[in-house]
């Protein structure tokens, strides 16, 4: 570990060579992450550069195509196909002995990489030759190859193995990040969060690891820098060494593509399986594929604006389609995630889901509301196996609550119809870290207690076990009936003008400034007129409906005006009043009052009649329920289920810290007399 912090030290310690090179401080970046890539990618070649050079050259003017040849020769120092490869004859110590044509010699190197790494480089989060010149001209690109060379950062596989140069990245990244006022580390996840994941997604699945010449694909929607897909890889591998593990990833952000793209090419992965820099949600690059486990960390909070367009088209297929269950509100697309990964579940083979989310997607909505009809689609389906409460202040980015939501298509018996909450935030989890990193100052050093709490599948302290019905709820509408008293006064009066219809005859659509005063003064005159006509009813306090609305008609029936208008004044000059007679229809059926209209939530595991009765009517006798308007909701309350219940303090410990205080406070007084 010391040694990797020497490095990234170094590395970091680089970018004061672009100071007074035109470079802002949130630019920085731009020049070391690439430049660290590449010293990376000129370390790992180093073994058979000689080799390539030479097929190069002998094959050239022969074969047109020399991309698979040229592959093939590529090795590691084991003889490993690496899967790209550099024909030129330059390294970065050879770019160094030649300083008058650097800016020159430098381009041509580029140009001689692997069109695959050259797609790297191309992307414009990591597009080095735009840069060139610039360095070139404040006289930087030759110090800072020079201070690449150095074995300070010595980035060949023998110094740094792939772990740790993905490690290396990410510091960087999340040191830039800071640096620029940045969300610290948005783009990926601690590694003993990844390493918890792993081993809740796979631990239940060792007998079908254990399996000889099998295949397993793995894909993270939002792969940022790669670090759950390759941290599951490893997992998979130390299950069981002969399978074949395909990794897959699409990342929007373009530095954290060209960084995952680079990190796969340098484990010798498929690079062409990491897609990018393109949105999941909106131009999904896996549209045909299913597999076997997915994994990911899904921004928070994030608005799905720039994707509505093609989500909403995609929501339209259905169950066709990725987001047929709902779609969430418009600042928070993580339940858009959480439907992309079920939509790549195998539909006839197992698949199992590990993503992580803030609290929102547990509880925010309401019944009949997108991310309550996600939450009703995942849990009446039976796909959600387990939630897992994590401590706060664990990721670089946030210090907020998060969750790891585990999934499945094909539950474990004893799992069927259950979800298991395990609260892990306790500091038996956890322990606080010497030095923060961004938000993060816990990190997780109990992961082995939490796997053997979910695999134990028991109820204690930190485990609850549920039925599905547990969490669903039907939200029933509960009326009570109008019972209003009425009355003509200078306030009730001044309701009419909340009547959409009353103060509408004040206002004109005229296009002729003329004529549109005229016709708005016209129509004050007609307010005016029916204000002078309804003061003409006594000031009386009326209790019956049908005798105000006599008076009412009388008053305005010169004015020609249809009943609805009548009953919306009647309606403005009224007051609720349980003294009051009833306001019936036609049929003689209680008319509701909107006003007092309320809704109860009543678990699914709840008879609603009898929940009425018990609950409702005690308190409001001419209530109903007006079923018409059930709806089926979901929601998961963790606080609900781990609460405990911890008594104030006694007034006498308030008393003794409020005395402690004042005193301290008098002293410090005296102190500045």
């Amino acid at each position: 570990m010391a040694n990797f912090q020497e490095k990234v030290t170094f590395i970091w310690d680089l970018a004061d060579l672009l100071r007074n090179s035109g470079y802002k401080r949130n630019e920085y970046q731009k020049v070391i992450l690439p430049f660290t890539v590449l010293k990376r990618f000129d370390s790992v070649l180093e073994y058979s550069k000689k080799e390539v050079l030479e097929s190069y050259n002998k094959f050239k003017e022969k074969i047109e195509n020399l991309d698979p040849l040229l592959k093939n020769v590529s090795k590691d120092k084991k003889g490993k196909n690496l899967g790209f490869y550099n024909y030129s004859k330059y390294d970065f110590k050879g770019l160094l002995e030649d300083p008058e044509h650097l800016e020159h010699n430098f381009l041509h190197y580029l140009d001689c990489f692997s069109k695959n790494v050259q797609d790297i480089f191309d992307k414009n989060g990591f597009n080095i030759k735009v840069h060139i010149e610039k360095l070139a001209k404040h006289d930087v690109l030759f110090r800072l190859i020079k201070k690449f060379s150095d074995s300070k950062v010595d980035l060949s596989p023998e110094a740094v193995s792939n772990q740790e140069m993905g490690t290396i990245f990410e510091e960087l990244v999340r040191k830039f990040s800071e640096q620029s006022n940045e969300e610290a580390g948005e783009h990926f996840t601690p590694r003993e969060v990844v390493d918890l994941m792993t081993h809740l997604m796979f631990e239940t699945k060792e007998s079908d690891l254990s399996k000889k010449k099998i295949i397993k694909t793995v894909y993270d929607p939002a792969c940022g820098t790669g670090g759950m897909l390759t941290g599951s890889k490893s997992y998979i591998l130390s299950i069981n060494p002969d399978v074949d593990v395909i990794l897959y990833g699409q990342e929007l952000n373009e530095e954290t593509y060209a960084i995952c793209k680079s990190d796969m090419l340098i484990k010798g992965e498929n690079s062409d399986f990491i897609k990018g820099p393109y949105s999941t949600l909106s131009q999904d690059k896996f549209s045909e594929e299913q597999f076997d486990f997915i994994i990911s960390n899904p921004p928070y909070g994030v608005k799905w604006e720039n994707d509505q367009e093609e989500v909403e088209k995609e929501a339209k297929k259905g169950d066709q389609g990725r987001f047929g269950a709902g779609l969430p509100r418009i600042n928070d697309g993580q339940l858009l995630f959480i439907q992309n990964m079920i939509a790549k579940m195998k539909k006839n083979e197992k698949s199992r889901i590990a993503a992580i989310t803030n609290g929102s997607p547990l509880f925010t909505g309401d019944a009949g509301q997108g991310e309550s009809n996600i939450r009703k689609w995942i849990i009446e389906n039976d796909m959600l196996e387990a939630i897992i409460a994590l401590p706060n202040q664990l990721f670089y980015n946030t210090g907020i609550n998060t969750y790891i939501w585990i999934m499945t298509n094909d539950k474990p018996t004893e799992r069927v119809g259950k979800i298991q909450l395990i609260n892990a935030t306790s500091d038996k989890f956890y322990k606080k870290m010497r030095k923060s990193l961004g938000n993060k100052r816990h990190e997780l050093s109990n992961i082995q207690e939490i796997v053997k709490i979910y695999n134990d599948f028991k109820e204690n302290e930190y485990s609850k076990i549920f039925d599905n019905e547990e969490f669903g709820y039907t939200k029933v509408i509960v009326e009570r009936p109008m019972r209003l008293n009425y009355q003509i006064s200078e306030e009730r009066l001044e309701n009419l003008y909340s009547i959409s219809s009353f103060a509408k005859l004040s206002e004109s659509d005229k296009e002729n400034p003329e004529e549109k005063l005229e016709e708005e003064e016209a129509g004050k005159k007609k307010q005016e007129d029916i204000i002078k006509a309804l003061k003409k009813i006594d000031g009386k306090l009326y209790k019956k409906w049908d005798e105000f609305e006599e008076k009412v008609e009388k008053t305005l029936k010169d004015f020609e005006f249809k009943p609805n208008f009548i009953k919306a004044i009647i309606i403005a000059l009224s007051e609720h009043d349980d003294s009051a007679e009833y306001v019936l229809d036609k049929k003689e059926k209680y008319i509701p009052n909107t006003n007092l209209r309320d809704s109860e939530k009543i678990s699914l595991k709840k008879n609603i009649e009898e929940y009425f009765k018990k609950e409702v009517l005690p308190y409001y006798s001419d209530a109903w329920m007006d079923r018409t308007k059930d709806k089926i909701g979901y929601e998961i309350n963790f606080t609900k289920y781990f609460y405990k219940y911890e008594p104030p303090r006694s007034l006498e410990d308030i008393e003794k810290d409020i005395n402690i205080i004042t005193k301290e406070i008098q002293e410090l007084l005296k102190e500045e007399i």
